[in-house]
């Protein structure tokens, strides 16, 4: 554990220092918001579909854009060969990333829900804590894809191109069970009654999870 809280905490110490990470994603998720907000004129009758699906596409494009850089210090300071000289299992390493990038991209989310609420009209009184519940869990099993392929990409040329090509397929079930989930309870609505969504969203987490951080391994040799 010690080993990955002090990569969580390299990675944050970093950003501290930068700024750079944290605010471009901030940036780019609140025009994605503002745009759809006010490019189209919605009526109240398509508030309710398309407003969780926005949302969740303001997420998944904002953490594409973090996760594009978080193995970009690494590799251009060259440090990434002093992390594979650690005598450290791979896995750790993974876990370190993925976590110090989860707490990005969450922190993100939690700034743009304020947003989203203001600009969608949505009141979130009886909702936001299962809202934050479904954010978390599709963030997670967001972000350890991610992880897995910015390693994979990180010795590409194109690696901000291949990144998004890799990820999105993959990520599919996570993003899909996510709105459906979000749609259920911004309108009202129990995590129940979106099916087995949220079924499909914890098993992909737990699938992810495991495959990643097993598979990390072989991809941080290459």
């Amino acid at each position: 554990m010690t080993k990955i809280w002090a990569i969580v905490w390299k990675d944050i110490i970093t950003e501290l220092r930068t700024k750079e990470l944290f605010s471009s994603m901030l940036t780019f998720a609140l025009l994605i918001i503002v745009i759809f907000n006010f490019a189209f004129d919605f009526s109240s009758e398509l508030i309710p579909v398309a407003a969780p699906a926005i949302l969740w596409v303001a997420f998944t494009f904002a953490g594409v854009l973090g996760l594009g850089r978080s193995f970009a210090l690494e590799k251009e300071g060259n440090s990434i060969l002093g992390i594979l000289l650690t005598p450290t299992d791979r896995s750790l390493i993974f876990l370190g990333k993925m976590i110090s990038n989860a707490i990005f991209v969450f922190m993100v989310e939690l700034l743009i829900l304020p947003m989203f609420v203001l600009f969608f009209n949505y009141n979130l009184s009886h909702s936001l804590i299962p809202l934050l519940l479904i954010v978390f869990l599709g963030t997670i099993g967001f972000v350890a894809v991610g992880t897995l392929f910015s390693a994979m990409a990180l010795n590409t040329k194109l690696r901000e191109v291949l990144l998004p090509i890799l990820l999105f397929p993959i990520i599919i079930p996570i993003i899909v069970s996510s709105v459906k989930l979000s749609g259920a309870i911004l309108n009202g609505k129990t995590m129940g009654q979106a099916g087995t969504a949220l079924q499909v969203l914890v098993s992909f987490d737990v699938i992810f999870l495991v495959v990643c951080s097993i598979v990390f391994e072989y991809v941080l040799e290459e």
